[in-house]
């Protein structure tokens, strides 16, 4: 198992940031390639709840195992390209939130892809999405 952490400040309250962390309609508008969430079960701010994401035709089945609003989410996801769980705490800080996530890879092949994420700031990275993010919810 690998894991990845990245952290950003957003200019916007906790409550703001976590909504739209959770708004599965407003996902594509930072998440790179994601082209279609189905297969909804509930909110994504509820435990439980599941849905499927879609990057062309990869998917993968994500499950919410742990939230406590606004402050936390725990999920695992999972495509023969990147399989495992992620993390994010959203904690008020200055003008704003602080958001720290943390991704566990599980396997071979998504411990390379994670790392290949992981690097750099280019659109489609770890870092870049959270950039694209932290960009949305500042408008």
């Amino acid at each position: 198992m690998a894991t990845y952490r990245l952290s950003t400040h957003v200019k916007a309250p906790p409550e703001r940031v976590f909504d739209l962390w959770t708004d599965l309609d407003r996902a594509p508008e930072w998440i790179e390639g994601l082209t279609k969430i189905t297969d909804r079960t509930g909110p994504a701010d509820q435990k439980g709840a599941r849905y499927t994401s879609h990057f062309g035709s990869m998917k993968s089945p994500t499950e919410v195992l742990d939230v406590e609003r606004p402050r936390f989410i725990r999920t695992r996801f999972g495509s023969v390209l990147l399989r495992g769980e992620t993390e994010a705490t959203f904690e008020p800080e200055g003008d704003g939130t602080r958001i720290v996530q943390v991704f566990h890879t599980q396997g071979v092949i998504p411990a390379i892809a994670g790392w290949l994420f992981s690097k750099g700031s280019w659109k489609g990275s770890f870092k870049g999405e959270l950039e694209s993010f932290r960009k949305l919810a500042e408008r």
